[in-house]
């Protein structure tokens, strides 16, 4: 399916872009055609309302026609960014009092009231876990680990097979070193409030090699104003007795272990080499290691999934009580194997009512578990136009996730694809990216480093990074 917009303005392409990809799921979006398509929305100028918030006006215009073209309304309304909790973070630090938000976010972006109710409830939460936060003389450390035993339909993140790199682990671990020491020099006299180490699956490392990781660490940085130190441990198959036991020795706060289904037949569907057994023995492993905050990983829509596959692995994830639940709705990334398999062969995702449907069944779940939720983020092509969130126990909220998502802090990302997000007085946000293949990260560490270095010493540009 083709679809067709015209706009005279700009600035305005990335917002009309994302209402029609998300009412025209899976379409081919053209400005301007030159060619003939199946739908076009015309976006007139002259039709629409001058306020000071243009941009809210031209979006809800459009959400309007392309509702009424349709028959379709969306969860998110006139939101198509990542972050619409910001939103009500924000109202709430002018000053605005909770009970007003909700109404504001349905007349302004049309939002449901279950979604604005949703934002206001998680902004609150926020909220209270940040007050803690240093955000001017604090910073936030992520390490990427591009490895994992393989590379699931999903996925789109930096991820190389631990089979073919695992020979040259410790060379990335000498250049990552680099970036520490870099990172540890620069930023002595500002606070380390987070550590958060990702991938790809971290420990996909060999023990003497995690020890090596988190030893550097240790020795190089003060940890005195830490507050949450996070190894993910994602797939089951990386996770052995020796690998929990080298994390234990260090001040690890937080460890995830995420199955994304507990349905055998899904997880071989989507290719992962491992078993639902193996996913209760890993995490009762960790219990017995003295694990006290584990998140659990699920994500909905999987190919093949239904509510009913749902449910059973909500039931099953109960049984193991983690400490926080990650529910993601599916998206479909264009650098994922799903997408290049889509034409045809791989049916992911239903209805945005199957979608709401299976997130309401995982909300309900989370909820029995005592886990409430803490954090949330969107993305593009998501299955049902719904969100990612994040549950813990009260005491057990991610801190890390709630500040990406909220960009109040510098957070420095050192590792093959990831990327560092400087935040500068009074509301400037800088990105700084390292290159994603592994070898061309080891080539080139010099210039991962001084990219930093441009970004962090004021003299960053579009081309610095």
């Amino acid at each position: 399916m083709k679809v067709g917009f015209t706009l005279q303005k700009d600035e305005f392409e990335y917002d009309i872009r994302g209402l029609l990809m998300a009412f025209y799921p899976g379409a081919e979006v053209i400005r301007d055609p030159a060619e003939e398509v199946d739908v076009m929305l015309t976006v007139p100028a002259s039709s629409l309302p001058v306020r000071v918030d243009r941009k809210t006006e031209v979006k809800a215009w459009a959400y309007r026609k392309l509702s009424a073209m349709t028959g379709k309304e969306l969860p998110w309304g006139t939101l198509t960014g990542i972050r619409p909790t910001k939103i009500a973070m924000a109202l709430l630090e002018e000053g605005t009092a909770p009970e007003e938000i909700p109404s504001r976010m349905q007349n302004e972006h049309l939002v449901s009231a279950e979604k604005a109710e949703l934002s206001v409830r998680i902004a609150e939460t926020e909220r209270e876990v940040l007050k803690n936060i240093d955000y001017e003389n604090g910073y936030s450390l992520y390490i990427g680990i591009p490895f994992c035993p393989t590379t699931c339909l999903y996925c789109s993140f930096t991820s190389y097979p631990m089979s073919k790199w695992e020979p040259r682990m410790g060379e990335y671990l000498d250049a990552l070193d680099k970036e520490i020491d870099y990172t540890a020099e620069r930023f002595r006299d500002r606070k380390l409030n987070t550590i958060y180490i990702g991938g790809g699956t971290p420990t996909s490392l060999p023990p003497a090699l995690m020890d090596r990781l988190l030893d550097t660490l240790v020795k190089r940085f003060d940890l005195s104003h830490l507050l949450e130190f996070t190894v993910e441990g994602g797939r089951p198959d990386s996770i052995t007795p020796e690998k929990l036991d080298v994390i234990r020795r260090y001040p690890v706060t937080r460890i995830s272990i995420n199955p994304q289904t507990m349905r055998d037949e899904t997880l071989i569907r989507i290719g992962r080499r491992h078993t639902v057994q193996d996913i209760r023995d890993a995490f009762s492993l960790a219990r017995e290691k003295g694990f006290d905050n584990i998140n659990m990983d699920m994500i909905l829509g999987l190919p093949g999934e239904t509510t009913e596959d749902v449910a059973y692995s909500v039931g099953e994830i109960e049984k193991m009580k983690p400490d926080s639940l990650t529910v993601h709705s599916l998206a479909v990334k264009r650098a994922s194997r799903l997408k290049m398999e889509a034409a045809g062969t791989v049916v992911a995702g239903g209805t945005q009512e199957e979608s709401e449907e299976m997130m309401r069944i995982a909300s309900e779940g989370a909820a029995r578990m005592g886990l409430v939720p803490y954090y949330l983020y969107r993305q593009k092509n998501m299955a049902g136009n719904l969100e990612n969130v994040g549950f813990s126990t009260p005491e057990k909220a991610g801190i890390y996730n709630i500040l990406i998502m909220e960009e109040k802090q510098t957070i420095v990302a050192l590792g093959a694809g990831t990327v560092t997000k400087g935040v500068f007085p009074p509301d400037r946000i800088e990105r700084c990216e390292n290159v994603k293949e592994i070898t061309q990260y080891l080539d080139r560490i010099e210039e991962m480093i001084d990219r930093k270095r441009k970004l962090f010493s004021g003299g960053n540009s579009p081309d610095a990074c």
